[in-house]
């Protein structure tokens, strides 16, 4: 970053301080991920000079000869990963390609079905606050109180009643493997669309170790980090022509204008090294260690929502431990346990305050952890937690100072990829 340095030594100073800290933390939210060195690189480069609006081919800007290149692959390493005949590449973010789906099947006022927020849905999932909850006659679905897990009953239930235009599976706190194909019957017998969000889990999905959602949903919506492990962008997928050219017609020139190139390569790399065997390994390492951490904190008597974990994710109630999950986040914070603080079903706290906190096990595994870190990582949690129930402030100081040592002495084992 040496040019860097010399025009701006602040925000130089600042992007070192965030690597430093990057390397020197567990890093357990679930959602968050290192990318590689390559992944890096691309993402950085000259490609964001240039405007291209439109598709391969059909651009309104001159000078594309080597940029409808790049796209061109990023799509064909997509359809080839996922096995589907159509991939968009070009949506700027998660919740941009969730709207494009909105405007591609949808009119305002129509009516939507998708996991309420609280359950594990996403926002774009037509929760109250976001634009598809104001726009849109949301329908939400949540989970059993005695499983924790969707409650496939209630789904069709509320879809045959409200005969929703499109359903949305998937979220952002969910735990347990996600039936595509019951989703897909029940899409099927209320005349819905239905749309798979793998935001979370296609890098699972891509590497085998989470049932894909090709074959079962009408289109796919994904980000393209996470457990993924590439840059912040996202696609939009399907085997439907019709359906294609909707989605094609939704993001451009319906919600955006010129894609950004220089993510689009990044994203062409990261499906590159999505492709191998290495890759496959990493994914279900992935699920191994979140099995293995779970356990250890089930062990320990943490509340886990479902009883535990079938992917990366572990979401938990705190109650028992008599710790809410914003304090406790904090403080696993300041011991180098990166995580974040979560509403839990039928969570009696507001959403700023909630009952839980939600972790996995991504990054840690892309460091090369195994199940004995999880086990390691399970105990510094318990006694952060508990230390900060017993309510003595110094003492919980203490503990948390100890424990970010031990942390430091681990993450210095394990280099995190992409970082000097």
């Amino acid at each position: 970053m040496s040019s860097l340095s010399h025009v701006d030594p602040e925000i130089a100073e600042l992007i070192t301080a965030e690597e430093r800290r990057q390397a020197d933390t567990v890093k357990l939210i679930p959602s968050e991920n290192y990318v590689s060195r390559a992944v890096l690189e691309a993402t950085g480069t000259v490609l964001t000079n240039k405007y291209s609006e439109g598709y391969a081919g059909k651009r309104y800007y001159e000078g594309q000869q080597v940029i409808d290149q790049i796209e061109t692959l990023a799509i064909e390493r997509a359809k080839s990963l996922f096995g589907v005949t159509h991939a968009n590449v070009q949506p700027y973010s998660g919740s941009p390609a969730n709207l494009a789906i909105y405007l591609a099947f949808l009119n305002p006022g129509d009516t939507v079905m998708g996991m309420g927020l609280p359950f594990g849905g996403h926002l774009t999932h037509g929760w109250s606050v976001s634009a598809t909850g104001k726009w849109f006659s949301s329908v939400r679905y949540g989970v059993r109180r005695d499983t924790g897990r969707i409650d496939m009953d209630e789904v069709r239930s509320l879809a045959l009643e409200h005969r929703p235009k499109v359903i949305f599976c998937g979220g952002t706190a969910i735990p347990r493997t996600i039936d595509f194909p019951a989703f897909a019957e029940i899409a099927r017998e209320t005349g819905a669309v239905l749309a798979a969000d793998i935001a979370h889990i296609a890098g699972l999905v891509a590497g085998g170790a989470h049932p894909s959602p090709v074959g079962h949903a009408d289109v796919i919506s994904t980000t393209t980090h996470k457990t993924l492990r590439g840059p912040r962008g996202a696609m939009l997928m399907t085997s439907d022509d019709e359906h294609a050219k909707a989605l094609n017609k939704a993001v451009f020139p319906g919600l955006q204008g010129g894609p950004h190139n220089h993510t689009t390569a990044a994203i062409a790399v990261a499906l590159r090294e999505a492709s191998t065997d290495d890759f496959k390994t990493y994914a279900h390492q992935v699920v191994t260690n979140a099995k293995a951490l779970a356990e250890e904190l089930a062990s320990r008597g943490f509340t886990l929502i479902s009883g535990g974990t079938d992917n990366h994710l572990i979401l938990i109630d705190l109650t028992s431990k008599g710790v809410a999950g914003k304090p406790a986040a904090q403080a696993l914070d300041r011991a180098g346990l990166e995580t974040n603080y979560n509403t839990v079903p039928f969570d009696p706290r507001k959403p700023f305050d909630p009952s839980g906190i939600r972790i996995g096990t991504p990054s840690v595994t892309s460091r090369g952890m195994g199940e004995s870190e999880m086990r390691q990582i399970g105990s510094w949690m318990d006694e952060v937690v508990t230390s900060l129930a017993k309510g003595d402030a110094d003492a919980t100081e203490s503990v948390i100072t100890r424990v970010h040592a031990e942390v430091s002495a681990l993450t210095a084992k394990f280099p995190a990829p992409g970082l000097d």
